[in-house]
């Protein structure tokens, strides 16, 4: 009788349909994001990045559909199945972060070879962080899956670092000077995460409104991913930063 009651709390709490909403959004973004910088020049026929980039670009839109699920699948009720699917999870993003690693490798290697180097260095940071960052939370929301309203928090603030990059695709179409060419200062990457950063914003509210309070973990998460973002400006330049950076690299040979 106690583990029915367990049970049964464990699926009320994961029955919300806001996570569902999100999930969508995520889904939204990261399609929508880079329509004029993939879709459209995939469809064209003008795509010219390298195979890496397109089994990059398949994890990534295939986690941010299974994440959808997911969410859909506890919101349902099936948590059964939820978990069923979580060692696959698991897997997906382990492949998700090898491929972060090799598109910084070659985008560092592109740099170089357009003698804008160091430049190709400092950016890489935008997206190592991330994946820091990415990695971080998903591992706590793993170690904490048996705490529901935690792990479902933990999995969302983890969704917010991996749109940054396809709101970026916005801004760049948007506002990237004629002829820009190489990888572009560290700063420009800030305005897009603050954008995607205002769904924590949602989900802060959305706790306010419904808890009466806001979880902790909103408020530690949603603090170190906004710090990272900002803080990345200055480590970029770095000696050490540039260190790290070129350790990296060198993992190519």
């Amino acid at each position: 009788m106690v583990a029915s009651s367990i049970d049964f709390a464990h699926v009320r709490a994961g029955r919300d349909r806001f996570f569902v909403w999100m999930a969508g959004v995520f889904v939204l973004i990261a399609f929508g994001g880079f329509i004029p910088t993939y879709w459209a020049k995939l469809a064209a026929g003008s795509f010219t990045g390298t195979p890496i980039h397109h089994i990059h670009a398949t994890f990534f839109f295939t986690w941010t559909l299974f994440f959808f699920v997911q969410t859909a699948l506890v919101a349902s009720g099936r948590i059964s199945n939820h978990r069923a699917w979580g060692l696959a999870g698991i897997s997906l993003a382990t492949a998700m972060a090898c491929t972060v690693l090799l598109v910084a490798i070659h985008s560092m290697q592109v740099a170089d070879s357009i003698n804008r180097g160091d430049a190709g260095r400092r950016f890489s940071i935008v997206s190592l962080s991330a994946l820091v960052v990415f990695a971080t939370l998903f591992t706590l929301a793993i170690v904490k899956s048996r705490r529901v309203e935690v792990h479902k928090r933990l999995m969302l603030l983890a969704m917010i670092p991996l749109m940054h990059a396809a709101m970026a695709r916005v801004f760049l179409t948007l506002f990237a000077p004629p002829g820009a060419f190489g990888p572009p200062p560290v700063f420009v990457s800030v305005a897009p995460g603050l954008v995607v950063d205002l769904l924590i914003v949602v989900a802060v509210i959305h706790d306010w409104r419904r808890r009466g309070r806001v979880h902790p973990v909103y408020l530690i998460g949603g603090f170190a991913i906004f710090a990272v973002q900002v803080l990345c400006v200055p480590a970029s330049a770095t000696a050490t930063w540039l260190s790290i950076a070129r350790s990296v690299e060198a993992l190519a040979g």
